[in-house]
């Protein structure tokens, strides 16, 4: 029997050291994370780049003083909290099409449009930038061109270089505003967001949970964030505006759920199923992986060899 991972959601709340355990396993040689963590060659799928994306249609049809659509401005919420299930929709497409070819887009820009359309429609949300003036859409596409075509040149590259026995490794984080009590309400929380994954992913995954305390979420956010543009797009020293990790990262139900569910799995709603996904949890809760945000060849060996511990002993209960 295969006892390689076959996929892993990562989730905490932001700033909690899942990019950071990203980068660590991708370093990882092959065989070292095929023994110790039951891992195959990495390829990675991720929310945030659509996150980024969505407030900058939002910043870029602001300046053109046009109304924004996602976001009121770029340091608030989401306008439509449905839009939680908008990012689950599209990571469900990016994972459909992993070991096939995609066709490049003659404009990687109104490639995307469209697909923030569909996945809108699937939550029952209305669609938004199909209904934008012709001569607005085009301008905004242009202005945008070359920052949506470097993630559809990523996401053709993950596409292509899954193959069988690969690991593929989903990471988003989901929460609700400080001081909500449970159960947090759709579309708000992990229960909803992975209740819209496709079947396909349910029945394949396991989780990794990193634990933090909301505290420390915000502590380490506000630490990581590097400012400008180039901070804003980066997975690792992106910053979530101060509002956003109150509103929406204030808590979160995973540890809640993991305990309903008894320990050891968590049950998932689907359309026509519950599946029971295997979990481990990570305790970051004492900070165990900012350091690796440095040039690997400065990471001190006694924290990689404490960390690498750490992951092992999760790690051995997702085994399959």
């Amino acid at each position: 029997m295969d006892s390689t991972i076959d996929t892993l959601l990562l989730l905490a709340l932001p700033a909690s050291g899942k990019s950071e355990l990203r980068r660590y396993l991708a370093h990882l040689e092959p065989d070292i994370a095929k023994q110790d963590f039951h891992l195959g060659p990495i390829v990675q799928l991720d929310d945030y780049p659509y996150v980024h994306l969505m407030r900058r249609i939002s910043e870029e049809l602001f300046f053109m003083g046009e109304p924004p659509i996602f976001f009121p401005t770029r340091v608030r919420a989401f306008s439509n909290p449905w839009d939680w299930g908008t990012l689950i929709h599209l990571l469900n497409e990016d994972y459909a099409m992993l070991g096939t070819a995609r066709p490049r887009p003659e404009s990687a820009a109104q490639w995307l449009f469209d697909r923030l359309d569909r996945a809108r429609e699937k939550v029952g949300t209305a669609p938004a930038l199909q209904h934008l003036a012709p001569g607005v859409r085009d301008r905004l596409a242009v202005t945008l061109e070359d920052e949506v075509a470097a993630l559809w040149t990523e996401l053709a590259w993950a596409g292509s270089s899954w193959r069988g026995g690969a690991t593929v490794v989903i990471e988003f984080a989901r929460g609700g505003p400080a001081g909500a009590e449970m159960p947090l309400h759709p579309p708000l929380g992990y229960a909803y967001s992975l209740a819209e994954l496709s079947d396909d992913i349910k029945r394949r995954a396991s989780i990794l949970y990193v634990w933090v305390t909301p505290e420390e979420s915000r502590r380490k956010n506000a630490e990581r964030a590097m400012p400008g543009r180039e901070g804003d797009a980066s997975i690792l020293f992106h910053g979530v505006p101060e509002e956003v990790m109150f509103r929406e990262y204030g808590v979160d139900d995973f540890v809640w759920l993991a305990d309903r569910s008894g320990g050891g799995t968590i049950a998932i709603g689907g359309e026509e199923a519950v599946w029971s996904v295997p979990v481990a949890f990570f305790d970051n809760r004492a900070d165990r992986t900012s350091f690796l945000r440095a040039d690997p060849t400065a990471w001190p060996e006694d924290e990689v060899a404490a960390l690498h511990a750490g992951l092992r002993t999760a790690f051995v209960q997702l085994a399959p």
